[in-house]
């Protein structure tokens, strides 16, 4: 039986008195892939943050590995535990970029595990290297690419080997190569067990890498949490949570139904 990583339960969290988030009780195991889908403000990216302890719920609980996220507790020994098992990566790279050069980039997270000197450069050149970023090594960040930065600040996530990672729209402003660069780097540590949380938009990442999707509506409430088949194929549910929408037209005496967005269908005739 896989472990509990993240429990939640009545979780919801408030800006300014307004709930971006309700009632969210839910389960995630070691070694799951799930994606968390909503229309714009559902509150997916509150939702990773509070997993990622970047906030706090304004109501109920959010536990890991049983022990629960609060200001409180989220220091010390447990802090450093936490940060180690979990990483994040941000939808936009600059916000996670501040070394001089990428080498120092990747070595910040490493440097907090107290590695040898030695250890330090081995763990970095070899996640350099096989990232395909040994040519980057030098250069500062902000000099990069969107998708240069996007792998940099992955492989920063990367460099501390967590057993989570939470990521909010990855494939943001990748163009298609980077986004398969992505995809197989996230396959390959799939097969390694670690567990991914991951809010997207891209279809295709949902169907090929997520088991289940959690599915948020624009109540700031979960809609679903069911098999990516499932909550996929549910055209109904996907456009009361404004996933998709639909319009209806004439041909002659045809008319077509079409649905649109990244979830849409084909289109129907009556």
């Amino acid at each position: 039986m896989e472990k509990e990583i993240f429990t939640l339960e009545g979780a919801g969290f408030a800006y300014n008195g307004s709930f971006a988030l309700r009632g969210i009780s839910l389960t995630v195991k070691a070694g799951e892939s799930v994606a968390i889908l909503g229309a714009n403000g559902s509150g997916k990216s509150t939702l990773l943050k509070m997993l990622d302890g970047l906030v706090f719920p304004s109501e109920g609980v959010v536990r890991f590995m049983g022990s629960e996220l609060k200001e409180e507790t989220l220091k010390g020994g447990f802090l450093k535990c936490f940060r180690e098992r979990v990483g994040f990566v941000f939808p936009e790279p600059d916000v996670q970029l501040f070394c001089p050069t990428v080498f120092d980039e990747v070595a910040f997270g490493p440097l907090q595990l107290n590695l040898s000197k030695d250890g330090l450069k081995e763990r970095v050149e070899g996640l350099l290297e096989m990232l395909g970023l040994s040519n980057l090594r030098d250069r500062p960040p902000y000099t990069l690419s969107s998708g240069e930065k996007k792998k940099v600040a992955i492989a920063s996530v990367l460099s501390i080997n967590p057993d989570v990672l939470l990521l909010d729209e990855p494939t943001n402003g990748l163009d298609p190569r980077t986004q398969v660069w992505l995809f197989e780097i996230m396959q390959g540590l799939k097969e390694l067990k670690k567990t991914f949380i991951i809010a997207t938009h891209d279809l295709s990442l949902v169907e090929d890498f997520a088991g289940r999707v959690i599915l948020l509506d624009e109540s700031h409430a979960i809609a679903a949490d069911a098999a990516t088949p499932k909550v996929l194929s549910d055209k109904d549910l996907l456009l009361r949570a404004n996933i998709i929408h639909e319009h209806t037209h004439r041909h002659g005496g045809l008319t077509h139904r079409h649905s649109h967005g990244p979830y849409s269908t084909h289109d129907e005739h009556e």
